[in-house]
């Protein structure tokens, strides 16, 4: 259970003085809704009002505090008009100006005659010194608490920076004084203050280089986030290794077999994927594996291969796909496979339905079936196995753990394998899949061509469409990707609409138009004409990012593409060069570009190693949005940034695993600590494991 010692943090915002439900809702929008979420909600600047002068020497545009005298009240003679208050110092004369402020209330802060401080902006009106809506005001006992450097946090519409900050304050004092978690000569090594003092600091900066990454306290508390996931990822990994697994044979004739019979020869790096995952397989400790295969790697060919090891053991094997389109697709590749070797698999979406679906959960569940591939439509329920043995999840990150082990628990001490296209640098390896072992595709299957990317500015776009008439002419077909409008699938949809009409007034019928808000029989029928080579040139938005192969296609435009991360880039790019045709990347872009923008532009010219496009995606975002704001896998950090952090993670993964090495149970005295670690950032899940053995 959670220690008693952290139930003031974790009681709900609404608990501070002064926070009722409406604010507490507003707060909740921007932090979170418990008081412990506003100690990870960092300040991301801040205001010094530690300068002041004499009036006469305040220069409009400085924000200063002043001392004045109160000297006379001007009433707005009619509604709109401002309140103005005169005061002076011995050097001149400083008006404030407040605007529909009620009359008491400012003749009880401003008595005439009182000496009172004033936090705020100088302006300059008509010759005359003024301050209007001072943000601080006070008497000369209030000097300390106004005169210092203010932490300015991010803020929601209706909700003001004096509120939050007052929050913040209440939230911080609650901030108890725990046992240290923290290896004693890792503290001392790196001079760290205690967790406690760490959170105070963080929330009274002095400078502005304590908002730096590399501060002392900051660096502690992003060190006690990556060493909480590390642990918890950690204990999950070992709760897995613990379960029983299963031995398959991966040498029988079967799998011998199907190896003969395909049309092409592996690379080097798809045979040694598969000897990890046959090493695994054939161990009696459960795989879990993660395969990261760029875009066109042939990763479908090797979990092809690797279901057959637990076919050829008898058991049954499942391969599960974010995306209807996506399930179809490896569908597609793999019955040719399976008709080969005389294996029977099927599709199992959400759009079978009656007798089709009830045939197909029928067969499944007396083994007449060997392999499923399909959508969330496996985890129905109704959806039973004969003797699950292998699971495949592929796009890993659209998931999370939580639906990996849903379908886990469908088997008897099922392997499992997921794949990702998104090549994930080594440092959200550590952070996201720190429970799996990892295999890594880093070629591409014989005969693939590089890929010509070049950049235009949008304003040369008349000068695209005569090089699409010809690339067409000579039988090539071209996707038209339309750009990020503001995160809004309406307004995306709204610019492909646009794009598609005025393509299909230069190419007339044979231009397909693809978006998300189709249904999913009318994006099968648009992808399967455009595959067929019914149509020349798809516009879409970015729903063909993952999974779709028409190795016919060549060219791709990618307007407005500034707008698009590099790993949204790199994945857009993968949908050509797929055949044996010379491949062209136009990347239209809004000049003038910033330097991120122009980065990202110049790598993908540059490179097309999806492992080192992550690695500067990384290093030009942050860990956050590494894999698109869309999609879930990754821990949400709150303190950490791993684009600046990455050093920390690994002293962190390499510290929770000596831990646990000598101390699986956290039962000694720094184990206890680490279980408050646990609870104080929200690895609920690892704590209960630990609970139930």
């Amino acid at each position: 259970m959670r220690p008693q010692v952290l139930f003031p943090l974790f009681e709900p915002i609404t608990k501070l003085a002064g926070i009722g439900p409406r604010l507490g809702e507003l707060i909740a929008r921007v932090a979170g809704d418990k008081i412990v979420d506003l100690l990870w909600h960092l300040p991301a600047g801040f205001v010094d009002r530690r300068a002041s002068s004499p009036v006469a020497d305040a220069e409009a545009g400085q924000i200063l505090t002043l001392t004045v005298v109160v000297g006379s009240h001007e009433k707005p003679g009619r509604r709109g008009l401002p309140w103005r208050i005169r005061c002076f110092d011995d050097s001149g004369e400083l008006t404030l100006v407040y605007f529909n402020a009620k009359a008491d209330w400012l003749e009880k802060q401003f008595p005439i005659g009182e000496t009172r401080l004033v936090s705020g902006q100088v302006e300059d009106f008509r010759g005359s010194k003024q301050m209007v809506h001072p943000d601080e005001i006070g008497t000369p006992d209030d000097a300390d608490t106004i005169r210092r450097v203010e932490p300015v946090y991010p803020l929601t519409a209706g909700l003001s920076g004096r509120v939050l900050r007052k929050a913040v304050a209440a939230a911080v004092g609650r901030a108890p004084d725990l046992v240290e978690w923290t290896d004693a000569a890792l503290l001392s090594k790196q001079d760290w203050p205690a967790w406690q003092t760490a959170i105070k600091q963080v929330h009274t900066p002095e400078s502005a280089t304590d908002f730096a990454h590399d501060t002392r306290h900051r660096l502690r508390l992003a060190y006690d986030e990556l060493l909480a996931t590390q642990v918890a990822l950690q204990l999950l990994r070992a709760r897995t290794r613990k379960q029983k697994g299963r031995s398959f044979d991966t040498n029988t004739e079967l799998r011998q077999r199907a190896g003969t019979t395909l049309p092409f020869t592996l690379t080097s790096a798809q045979n040694q994927a598969l000897r990890e995952i046959e090493e695994d397989m054939a161990s009696p400790a459960r795989m879990l594996r993660l395969l990261q295969g760029d875009v066109g790697s042939g990763k479908t060919v090797v979990a092809w291969l690797a279901m057959l090891n637990a076919v050829g053991g008898g058991a049954q094997a499942a391969l599960m796909a974010p995306t209807e389109v996506l399930a179809r697709q490896h569908f597609q590749t793999i019955r040719g496979f399976a008709e080969e070797t005389g294996v029977r698999a099927v599709l199992l979406t959400g759009r079978d339905k009656g007798r089709v679906r009830e045939q197909i959960v029928s067969e499944l569940s007396v083994g007449e079936i060997q392999i499923a591939i399909g959508t969330h439509a496996l985890f129905s329920d109704d959806v039973v196995f004969d003797d699950l043995g292998m699971i495949v999840i592929d796009e890993q990150h659209r998931f999370g753990v939580h639906q990996r082990m849903a379908l886990s628990n469908k088997g008897s001490a099922a392997d499992v394998l997921v794949m990702t296209a998104t090549p994930i640098p080594r440092t959200l390896m550590l952070a996201a899949y720190g429970d799996l072992d990892s295999s890594r595709l880093t070629e591409k299957p014989a005969g693939r061509k590089p890929v010509d990317t070049r950049a235009l500015p949008n304003d040369k776009l008349q000068d695209v469409v005569p090089a699409l008439e010809r690339a067409i002419g000579q039988g090539a077909q071209v996707f038209w990707v339309c750009p990020l409008v503001e995160e809004s699938a309406e307004l995306d949809l709204a610019a492909a609409t646009e794009r598609f009409g005025w393509l299909q007034r230069r190419f007339g019928e044979r231009v397909g138009l693809m978006h998300g808000q189709l249904a999913a029989k009318e994006k099968d029928a648009v992808m399967s004409r455009f595959a067929a080579g019914e149509l020349d040139l798809l516009v879409s938005t970015t729903v063909i990012e993952v999974g779709v192969d028409v190795p016919n296609a060549s060219v791709m435009v990618i307007e407005h593409a500034e707008r698009f991360g590099l790993a949204q880039l790199h994945q857009l790019r993968g949908r050509i060069g797929r055949g044996d045709r010379a491949s062209t990347c136009l990347l239209l872009y809004q000049g003038p570009l910033g330097d991120v923008a122009r980065a990202r532009i110049d790598i993908m010219r540059e490179t097309e190693d999806g492992f080192r496009i992550a690695e500067e995606d990384l290093r030009l975002r942050g860990g956050g949005e590494i894999l698109g704001t869309r999609q879930s896998g990754l821990p949400r950090f709150r303190v950490a940034d791993l684009a600046h952090h990455s050093e920390l993670l690994t002293l962190a993964h390499q510290d929770a695993r000596l831990l646990l090495d000598k101390d699986p149970g956290l039962e000694s005295e720094r184990g206890q600590a680490i279980r408050t670690l646990l609870y104080l950032f929200e690895r609920d899940e690892a704590a209960r494991l630990l609970r139930s053995g």
